[in-house]
């Protein structure tokens, strides 16, 4: 049985906002890092799939701060794959401040293999059967990913995807979309210092070129989301939540 891997980052300059505090893109930007590197040192990342004309994309990703740590804070990624289901895989995180000891964030992500010309979803049976061994028997930090089944946004913008918005898959990185959420809200609410969780749930590429319109529904101590393209049904949504 595999143990965990860990991996150190800090948070840069470049990774905080005028608060001096990592911002949500940049702390979740890291963790889809550790990721690609870890899937990488195994033997089953994304340039090993491509030599088959295969990829991993992220179905479901959830993720919960106590805190963001400030600017030059250094910290510490530890991720392990729970568990290989026939459509989906589990991959989980945790984050430690590597002065202090203390955990301040965790995250569990679920994904999904495609056929990068047909863009449709494989089985992953055989990737639990090859790489077994990589799974630890260690169950999730926190929930997984909740499902949002309806939005009723009171505010809508729209978003041409361009050059800038697309991954090595070829649509929408997952960081963007969340920072077009997160423009949506108030700068008093992204500023607030209090534990918050973000869920996102993918139903559908976005790809270049296309229109997206974004709408915000927004509650007291949290807002939903819902991402559509080209005014045809959600391609993604996720709440916020602050505690």
């Amino acid at each position: 049985m595999a143990e965990k891997s860990r991996y150190n980052y800090r948070v840069e300059p470049q990774d905080v906002d005028f608060t001096l505090r990592a911002t949500i893109p940049s702390l979740g930007g890291a963790i889809l890092n550790t990721a690609g590197i870890d899937a990488h040192g195994k033997g089953f990342g994304v340039d090993a799939l491509n030599a088959d004309n295969h990829s991993w994309v992220l179905s479901r990703m959830a993720v919960e701060f106590d805190y963001q740590p400030v600017q030059y804070t250094d910290y510490e990624v530890a991720t392990w794959i729970s568990d290989y289901g026939g459509v989906l895989s589990t991959r989980n995180f945790t984050l430690t401040d590597t002065a202090s000891g203390r955990e301040f964030g965790r995250a569990v992500t679920q994904w999904a293999m495609i056929d990068l010309q047909s863009r449709s979803a494989m089985d992953l049976s055989w990737v639990g059967d090859a790489h077994a061994d990589a799974v630890v028997d260690a169950a999730p930090p926190t929930d997984k990913p909740r499902k949002i089944r309806e939005v009723n946004p009171s505010e809508t913008v729209e978003h041409r995807v361009v050059y800038s918005d697309i991954d090595f898959n070829r649509h929408v990185n997952t960081m963007r979309y969340i920072e077009m959420m997160l423009d949506m809200l108030p700068v008093e609410t992204l500023t607030r210092e209090s534990p918050v969780r973000l869920d996102i749930h993918f139903l559908k590429e976005c790809r270049f070129g296309q229109t997206l319109t974004v709408g915000c529904e927004q509650r007291e101590h949290s807002a939903l989301f819902e991402i559509s393209v080209d005014g045809g049904p959600a391609a993604v949504r996720a709440s916020i939540e602050w505690k």
